[in-house]
């Protein structure tokens, strides 16, 4: 019962063990908010300042000034509370008492005013400066913490009965106390229940804004937690991909996807298994790291897409996830671009990583694969499968490069393109149609310094 009213009232619970990354953002939130806070408490007081040096002065007392020193008191008192926010040293206990000290002062100042102008104590209750008790309160809630808007409209509802209090008894009780409103607004009786409506009026913003902030903090909690869970999705699938998911209009279930024209290519490391056995898990793991970043910098230059790792293998596509008009085109020069790679890079394990690519263009379905509680977002289908193949017939034509009879059309002829080698026509397993294929030589670099050329040797050697 108490857990579904406070789901009511409040919103669904967040979670309540935060990682330590959600609990650093939201902190940071709190301290941008109390810096907005700072400056909007000095503008305030900016204006209290300016108001009452245009306000007339004739009724004042002789040698009794305590506005301009409440004034100048507060002032101070905002610009060390701003200081410490920005040095970022505004302790819980000086933040509370700072909100107490806020509604302290205000409450100060309108007591002042009767001193000020020679009037009974019962002048200040009419004052209109008690509507900035509502603007301290509601400024709290920038700070999306809703004990410090309790404390500030407590503290007001505190204040202004003790202020009440001090008029009856300065007053000598009853005396200036009245039930007629027209009397209460043309002298400088008391209307007892005007007073109580204002207390009620403080207390009732109190309540309704640490409501709605509780509502705000816990949706902006989950809405944090959510926007780190995204960033963190995006080291692990594609930015484009974690993009994708992220933003959809309605929850991504299985079997959802679409139909793209589309060129994809399949990509595997040359003799792996064996290089994998000779090094140690970290020296294969650093290996990989080395390979993959700078790939990836080549797959992203030219618009594709790592839809899936698998090992050493990756899934590529072009056009499938961002547009590209060229996606054909793309995908081949990123083929040749990882081969002048393989041909000039030494890894770590003292040897280079030969790259085979398997290269096809058609229409495919991208989407989501799996079951309710747990999927996929890939890309498959006929044209899919025909690039896996390829990459894995390149092993038999000696080759690097195979692309289907779509791609090089759909490629067309640019400088940057060497010459296609047709390969005839091959029935690549799983299928009955035969596939035209054909081969693209990779770019040769001989500008390769000594010690590369001597490590190179060394592997070869083992």
């Amino acid at each position: 019962m108490k857990s579904t009213l406070s789901a009511f009232l409040f919103g669904k619970n967040a979670n309540s063990h935060l990682p330590e990354r959600v609990q650093s953002a939201i902190e940071k939130q709190q301290y941008e908010s109390e810096k907005l806070i700072g400056w909007v408490q000095l503008l305030l007081v900016t204006i209290f300042a300016i108001l009452y040096a245009i306000s007339p002065k004739t009724a004042m007392s002789d040698g009794i000034h305590p506005v301009p020193w409440a004034l100048g008191l507060y002032y101070l008192f905002t610009l060390k509370r701003l200081a410490l926010t920005y040095r970022n040293k505004l302790s819980t206990w000086f933040l509370t008492v700072s909100v107490i000290a806020d509604i302290g002062l205000l409450m100060v100042l309108i007591w002042s005013f009767h001193i000020q102008y020679m009037q009974p104590a019962s002048f200040y209750l009419k004052a209109p400066t008690v509507l900035y008790v509502f603007i301290f309160i509601a400024l709290r809630s920038l700070r999306f913490d809703p004990r410090y808007i309790l404390i500030a409209g407590g503290t007001a509802a505190a204040g202004w009965i003790i202020l009440t209090g001090y008029v009856i008894w300065s007053e000598g009780g009853k005396s200036m106390i009245t039930r007629d409103y027209v009397t209460y607004l043309t002298s400088n009786s008391i209307l007892i229940g005007a007073e109580i409506d204002k207390i009620i009026a403080i207390l009732l913003v109190t309540a309704v804004l640490t409501v709605a902030v509780m509502r705000a903090k816990r949706s902006f909690i989950r809405a944090v937690t959510d926007e780190i869970a995204a960033r963190d999705l995006s080291r692990f699938v594609s930015p484009e991909i974690a993009n994708r998911i992220t933003h959809a209009e309605q929850q991504i279930r299985p079997g959802d996807g679409e139909a793209v024209n589309a060129t994809v290519m399949f990509t595997d490391i040359e003799g792996f298994s064996s290089i994998a056995e000779k090094l140690a898990p970290k020296e294969l793991a650093t290996m990989l790291n080395e390979y993959f970043t700078e790939t990836n910098a080549l797959i992203s230059h030219f618009g594709g897409v790592i839809t899936q790792f698998e090992g050493d293998a990756m899934l590529i596509t072009f056009n499938a996830v961002t547009p590209d008009t060229d996606h054909a085109l793309n995908a081949v020069r990123t083929a040749l671009a990882i081969q002048e790679l393989a041909n000039r890079r030494i890894y770590s394990h003292g040897g280079q990583l030969k790259t085979r690519c398997g290269i096809n263009s058609g229409e495919i379905v991208l989407g989501a694969v799996g079951s309710e509680s747990r999927l996929t977002f890939t890309v498959h289908g006929d044209n899919v499968n025909i690039a896996s193949r390829l990459e894995a017939l390149n092993k038999e034509f000696g080759t690097y490069i195979l692309a289907t009879e779509d791609t090089v059309r759909a490629c067309g002829n640019h400088d940057d393109i060497p010459a296609w080698t047709p390969r005839g026509d091959v029935t690549v397993r799983g299928r009955e149609n035969p596939t035209k294929i054909f081969s693209l030589s990779p770019i040769k670099v001989t500008n390769h310094t000594p010690a590369q050329d001597t490590a190179r040797q060394t592997v070869s050697r083992a």
